[in-house]
C-alpha cells in the first residue's frame, strides 16, 4: 500500500506587493499551516518524503508543519501544475507515505480525480487552501498508481482545526 498525503498551501499573504511565486503565506496561513502538522501528528499519518512546488508558500507551509528532517524534493514543475503534471511527480517518488505540497486549481482537480470517490465533504471539490486529502493506493509502487484508484482515508480544511 502507498500513502498520499494531498495538501493544498496554507493561506497566502496578497498585501505584500510580491510576484506570485515569491508571495509568502499572512497570519492566518502561518496559523493553519501549524495546526495541519498538529493534525497529521494525532493522526500518525507522517511522510517519509515531501514532493513540494518550489513557490515560497508552499515552502513556508512546509517549514511550519514541522514534520522534521524529511527528504524533500522541491519541484518548478509542481509549481501551478495541472493534475497530469502531478501525477507524473508522484509517479516518481520513492517513500511509502508521500507529502504532495502544491496549488490550485491543479491540486484539487487531481484530489477530484485521484480517488475512486471523494470525501462526504462540502469544501473537498473546492480544495480552499490548506485542504488535506490522506488517500491510499493498492499499488506495489508509486509508479503504477493510475487515477480513480485511491481511496480516501481522510480530508480535513484549516478552518475544521482553529
Amino acid at each position: 500500500m502507498k500513502r498520499l498525503i494531498l495538501m493544498r498551501h496554507a493561506k497566502s499573504d496578497w498585501s505584500v506587493g510580491m510576484p506570485d511565486h515569491a508571495r509568502p503565506l499572512n497570519a492566518r496561513g502561518q496559523k493553519s499551516a501549524g495546526s495541519l502538522g498538529d493534525w497529521l501528528r494525532a493522526q500518525a499519518v507522517l511522510p517519509d518524503q515531501v514532493l513540494c512546488s518550489s513557490s515560497a508558500r508552499t515552502r513556508e507551509t512546509l517549514d511550519l508543519l514541522g514534520l522534521g528532517d524529511v527528504p524533500t524534493r522541491f519541484e518548478d514543475r509542481l509549481y501551478l501544475a495541472g493534475p497530469g503534471t502531478l501525477l507524473k511527480s508522484l509517479q516518481g517518488a520513492s517513500g511509502e507515505t508521500v507529502l504532495m505540497l502544491a496549488h490550485n486549481p491543479g491540486i484539487g482537480e487531481f484530489a477530484n480525480s485521484v480517488v475512486e470517490r471523494g470525501p462526504d465533504h462540502p469544501k473537498f471539490a473546492a480544495y480552499p487552501t490548506g485542504a488535506t486529502l490522506v488517500a491510499d493506493f493498492d499499488a506495489g509502487g508509486w509508479s503504477a498508481i493510475r487515477m480513480g484508484t485511491a481511496r480516501c482515508h481522510a480530508f480535513i480544511v484549516p478552518r475544521e482545526l482553529t
